[in-house]
């Protein structure tokens, strides 16, 4: 009985040595995407850099609004240079002529908000070339926009990242003089994932939280108001995020509002914060929600996240949207690649 039992191991474990033989090797990785680029240089005609251009911007999930105004912006630097202009001797020189003739020598009306948008369009093009390699120098960079809505919005770059993390961090574990302090780190993550406003986040309760999946922590974001309702979604939230959520809670116990103060006292807390950089190598001037909403924003752009999916989770309506995607599209460009 032994034997055969030795008989029948010794079987098995052939079968699994043959098996093993034809078990399919593991497939390849994917070919990393061509490069709408890839066939630039800095010789290459307007013309054909502007195809390119198209490309890019299906390939990065552009809204067709944003794409046709894009293309039709581009079109009038065509006609007004040339259809075979070489790309790489556009000089800032030539594109600020050109700005000056669009608004005053055209002979066509351009409103302040189009020739602004105009300008933003000039800078993702030239932008993209740079950052490409296509050409050696952002010919739009020196470009000043001319807002006549707001200034473009600050975004934290990844160092002053780095240095509000080691701050928080620092308050999160104390020191001889001060207690442990999860707030900071929970309020600056929370912003910096998931880019909600300054009033959703002041209203949000506990229940909001949804922890039944560890893998996934998400957060709801609700409004009582029923003309709101469209606004409500689901954001993922960091894995490591309930960890710090435990301890914030045990330190400021709470049955109902996860942040139960004014939203004066919490933009004091993200005020502290940038404060305690001072004197660092990387400093924060100033630090508010509505830069931590950008920043969120614009580094989900620039991680090709779906158009779609983060116009959904900026809660932003498909009006809105369309002034927004020109904004991350040129902020994009200023967000630290990996």
């Amino acid at each position: 009985m032994g034997y055969n039992r030795g008989m029948m191991a010794d079987n098995q474990e052939h079968d699994a040595q043959q098996l093993s033989l034809f078990q399919a090797e593991p497939a390849p990785p994917a070919p990393k995407p061509r490069s709408p680029a890839a066939d630039l240089t800095a010789r290459s005609p307007l013309n054909v850099a502007l195809g390119a251009f198209e490309k890019y911007m299906q390939a990065r999930g552009f809204t067709e609004n944003t794409q046709q105004a894009f293309r039709l912006d581009m079109q009038i630097l065509s006609d007004y240079l040339s259809p075979v202009q070489a790309i790489g001797e556009i000089s800032s020189v030539t594109l600020n002529a050109f700005i000056k003739w669009m608004s005053s020598s055209r002979g066509v009306p351009c409103s302040p908000k189009t020739l602004e948008r105009r300008i933003t369009t000039l800078k993702v093009f030239f932008g993209w070339l740079a950052e490409e390699g296509v050409v050696p120098r952002d010919a739009a960079a020196p470009l000043i926009h001319q807002s006549i809505t707001a200034p473009m919005p600050e975004i934290l770059t990844g160092a002053q990242i780095d240095a509000a993390l080691a701050v928080t961090q620092a308050l999160r574990t104390g020191s001889d003089s001060r207690k442990p302090d999860a707030r900071p780190h929970l309020l600056f993550t929370l912003i910096l994932h998931t880019g909600i406003k300054k009033s959703e986040c002041v209203n949000l309760h506990l229940n909001h939280i949804d922890l039944t999946d560890a893998q996934h922590p998400a957060l709801w974001v609700r409004y009582k108001e029923a003309r709101r309702r469209h606004k409500e979604r689901r954001i993922a939230l960091p894995r490591e995020w309930p960890a710090v959520l435990r301890e914030y809670l045990e330190q400021y116990p709470s049955r109902q509002f996860l942040f139960p103060w004014s939203a004066r006292n919490l933009e004091y807390v993200l005020t502290d914060i940038a404060a305690q950089t001072q004197g660092a190598q990387t400093e924060i001037p100033r630090l508010t929600f509505e830069m931590l909403r950008w920043t969120c924003a614009a580094r989900d752009f620039a991680g090709d996240m779906d158009r779609a999916e983060l116009r959904r989770k900026l809660g932003l309506s498909e009006i809105s949207w369309y002034e927004v995607e020109v904004k991350l599209a040129l902020l994009a460009q200023r967000v630290d690649r990996p």
